[in-house]
């Protein structure tokens, strides 16, 4: 099992996925992953997702996990379909405690200082940084990880192309996750290919 940190420097763009039906979940995939991005996150905001997800693991050199994970009961339905590791938009004690006792790669999202301390004392280090835009950009971020040096983090939330190379500029950062990858509808192989190799080439771009 590889550990949330060499996850998180697979790709230097984590999309996040919203799969409105199971037939557009491998096209989708082939394409993220021939375009250079293998790390996968399937929100789990649609009654398809699991089986999404289930779809998306037999592409071959993907890493698919599931996000949006609110609860145990998330963590146990995800998990048994396979995901490969778990992202939350909050972290909450008792969650915490279950994704960690799993022993599944966790991500758990924060917004500020007292959401890091309480990552800390359940052994965390590598966190999504959500949402990333409302809650202050870059500068927030920059103030917040001051007083935390050992630890890292993945910004989601109102990142474009444009935006992006500047978060993964900042040491701190080990990606970023994007929904920018995947329009509404039908996936359409070529567009996703080509956003996704732009975006395995922003990391080239920050250093």
């Amino acid at each position: 099992m590889r550990s949330i940190e060499a996850i998180m420097q697979t790709s230097p763009v984590i999309p996040v996925l919203v799969v409105e039906e199971v037939s557009h979940a491998k096209p989708m995939a082939e394409a993220l992953v021939a375009g250079g991005l293998r790390v996968l996150e399937i929100t789990l905001r649609t009654p398809c997702a699991l089986e999404a997800l289930q779809e998306m693991k037999q592409v071959e050199g993907a890493i698919v996990g599931a996000g949006t994970v609110l609860n145990a009961a998330d963590l146990r339905a995800a998990i048994d379909a396979g995901a490969e590791f778990i992202v939350s938009p909050g972290l909450t004690e008792p969650f915490g405690k279950a994704a960690v006792d799993s022993g599944i790669p966790f991500l758990p999202g924060i917004a500020n200082s007292g959401d890091i301390m309480r990552g800390l004392d359940l052994g965390l280090r590598h966190f999504k940084f959500f949402p990333a835009m409302a809650s202050g950009g870059l500068p927030a971020l920059k103030a917040l990880a001051g007083p935390f040096g050992q630890v890292y983090f993945c910004p989601t939330g109102g990142i474009t192309p444009q935006t992006a190379p500047d978060w993964l500029g900042f040491d701190p950062v080990l990606c970023v996750g994007g929904s920018w990858l995947v329009g509404k509808g039908r996936p359409n192989a070529a567009e996703i290919r080509a956003n996704a190799q732009a975006a395995a080439a922003l990391r080239q771009q920050t250093s």
